[in-house]
């Protein structure tokens, strides 16, 4: 895992929000898929710098989440 300033590295059209975003100002975060890395972001602050993780341990961490 790996933190950086994914500005301008990932076009905004590859971002996705949570479905779970209500727009009311929750938690949520913004996930974009790429080749070799997953960048995950806030999505109230996207100015901040994202998360990137390998697609493996992506593939990890929503299969946990989703057995809780």
């Amino acid at each position: 895992m790996s933190v950086e300033d994914s500005a301008g590295r990932v076009p905004e059209s590859a971002w996705a929000k949570s479905s779970y975003s209500s727009g009311e100002g929750g938690e949520c975060v913004e996930v974009a898929a790429c080749p070799g890395r997953v960048h995950v972001r806030d999505s109230k602050d996207t100015t901040r710098a994202a998360v990137a993780v390998e697609p493996t341990a992506w593939t990890e961490f929503v299969g946990f989440a989703a057995r809780r």
